[in-house]
């Protein structure tokens, strides 16, 4: 039966989150349309995540800041981390530790007021980062849920409650401990919370769907932003 084996960090561990919050809270979206000339706080959603970037400055910019956003949450888990562990056994909790650093780094950042995105992208990244098997089976559930709802925010909520039951599923075939699940759950907490207007609006019936067109494009902005 797995138990948790969680190892607190040692001197560099501790540098390795405050590199990782340091790295999380780097707005690609904002920093792609300051080089473009245009502040894309004040525009749109104003949210500096990879959607309201695409919205504001098109697609492949959008694009360059989801794969920006994303490799901030992979970079700490798959690289700092096991670079920076007192030990084998420590890695993955601190693989945890840096990538949850990345994401609260993303919706909290330290650069630009505390004001950031939903951290799905940068989750995302750190999941990818800890296990690919993971991420590829909750971003299925993504992928699978838009498809029959077109609902960005419900797609958003499905694969963050995904990452545990795939943590799950995952420990009980590796039989290892269980700080991956407790991160994850963790990270679906956080996906949860910050999509409470999503959940507001999808039980008031007003939710936007993926793709669609016209006076809704704003509040969609706001809903599904990365």
């Amino acid at each position: 039966m797995a138990v948790l084996d969680f190892h607190l960090p040692a001197g560099p561990g501790w540098a390795a989150i405050a590199i990782s919050y340091l790295l999380g809270s780097t707005a690609f979206g904002l920093i792609l349309g300051l080089l473009r000339g245009v502040d894309i706080r004040k525009h749109g959603s104003g949210n500096v995540g990879a959607t309201n970037a695409g919205r504001v400055l098109g697609r492949p910019l959008g694009l360059a800041a989801f794969a920006g956003d994303f490799l901030k949450g992979w970079a700490p888990t798959f690289w700092l981390a096991p670079t920076l562990a007192a030990s084998p056994e420590s890695v993955d909790s601190l693989a945890v530790l840096c990538g949850t650093a990345a994401v609260l780094g993303h919706v909290w950042p330290i650069y630009f007021g505390f004001k950031g995105g939903k951290g799905v992208a940068t989750g995302c990244g750190a999941v990818f980062g800890i296990d690919p098997l993971i991420f590829l089976g909750a971003g299925a559930v993504w992928l699978v849920t838009l498809g029959l709802t077109r609902f960005v925010g419900l797609s958003s909520l499905m694969m963050g409650f995904a990452f545990p039951a795939f943590a799950w599923w995952r420990m009980v075939s590796q039989d290892t401990d269980a700080t991956v699940l407790v991160g994850t759950f963790a990270l679906a907490l956080l996906v949860l919370v910050r999509h409470r207007s999503n959940i507001a609006r999808m039980l008031a019936g007003t939710e936007p769907r993926f793709g669609k067109k016209g006076t809704t494009e704003s509040s969609e902005a706001q809903g599904t932003e990365t």
